[in-house]
Formats: structure tokens, sequence, C-alpha cells
């Protein structure tokens, strides 16, 4: 009797279904830590560009609003607690406004362009603090409309390096006007307070609502 002989391929056949069968074996924890040291070093090499167009804008309308407010106050002190709060109602509409273009808190929080930007605003801002109180107890009142735009506008610079091109544009904006505005008389304090914190704001607003979304 003549044996029957197998097809030649049979063998790669069952070769290549016994590999296909066999269990994979999960990649170890030196490839997921080198992947995660991967990710976290594409996500600091990029911008943070959840900036709020529209946001911006609600930001400048709410200081033009304050700048009609404060026409009405005689007291310097009161005019600054005003100016005051309404730059923690600007932080806050901001944060909300990340947020919502971000997609939540912990996106936000843990993006790591957002953080360096936000750590390289604090600096300039705490400086602005620290002059305010001094420039008050000098009574001197009249510089603080273009200290605050110049070192406001120092730091969107700083912390705009980590953002799209159009916010330190933003920053040196605010930080010439805000050195031009220290020359002005105290007669124009809420005319300078307008045009800067509410002008600019809503020009640039607008500007990266058009090419960045809202």
């Amino acid at each position: 009797m003549q044996q029957c002989r197998q097809p030649r391929n049979v063998g790669r056949v069952r070769a290549r279904a016994l590999i296909g069968d066999a269990p994979q074996n999960p990649p170890s924890r030196e490839v997921l830590d080198q992947l995660e040291y991967i990710r976290q070093t594409m996500e600091g090499a990029t911008s943070f560009t959840a900036v709020p167009g529209w946001g911006m804008v609600l930001l400048g309308t709410t200081a033009l609003a304050t700048a009609l407010l404060a026409r009405s106050i005689e007291s310097q002190t009161n005019w600054v607690l005003v100016w005051l709060a309404e730059a923690l109602a600007a932080a806050v509409i901001s944060l909300i406004a990340m947020v919502k273009k971000t997609g939540s808190i912990e996106k936000l929080a843990s993006n790591i362009p957002a953080r360096r930007c936000a750590l390289s605003l604090v600096p300039p801002l705490a400086a602005g603090g620290v002059l305010t109180v001094v420039m008050m107890n000098e009574h001197f009142y009249r510089a603080l409309p273009g200290m605050w735009m110049m070192l406001y506008g120092v730091a969107v610079i700083t912390g705009g390096a980590f953002s799209v091109r159009v916010i330190p544009v933003m920053g040196i904006c605010f930080a010439l006007f805000g050195t031009a505005a220290l020359g002005f008389p105290a007669i124009w304090a809420n005319p300078a307070m307008a045009m800067g914190f509410g002008g600019l704001h809503i020009f640039f607003g607008l500007w990266i609502a058009r090419r960045h979304g809202g």
C-alpha cells in the first residue's frame, strides 16, 4: 500500500495555527513606563491650545462694565477694590472657559503646557499685588492702571510662551499700553482701563475664537 502523502504546506499551516493560538504576553512594566515617558515628552512639547476666545471676549465686556461703574466712585480705595473684584471675577471666568474648552478640570490640570503656562503667570501677577498694596499706602493711585496693565502684559508674555502665538502678541500690546498709561493723568484712569482690559481682551478674544475656536 502506498502511504498517503500530506501536502507540503500542512506543517506550515499547523505551525501558524499554533502560533496564532498561543497566548501573547502582556507588555512588561518597563515597556509601559517607556510609553508613558514618550507620551509625556510629546505632550510637554506641544502648546496650550485651550485658550478661551469667547471667554476672553466676556472678560473684556465685564471690564467695560466695571469701567462704567467705577466712574461714579469717588473713594480711591473703593475704586481699587472694585477693580480687584473685577480681576477676581475675570480669573473665575477664565478658569470656567478653559475647563469648558478642555472638556474637564482633570484634563486641564493634567495638561503639561497648561501647568507651565499657569506657573509662568504667577510671578508677575504676584508682583502686581504687592505693588498695589505699596502704592495704596503711598497714595500713589494715578499709576495703578498703567502698572496693572504692564505687569499683566508681562504675565501674558511669559505664560504665552507655552500657548498659541497670538497670546504673547497680546501680552506685548498690554505691556506697551500699560507703559504708556503710566504717564496718563488720574482723570484718564477709567478710560485707560476700558481700552486696555476691555478693548484689547475683546479684540484678541475675537481673533482667537476665529482662528483657534471658542
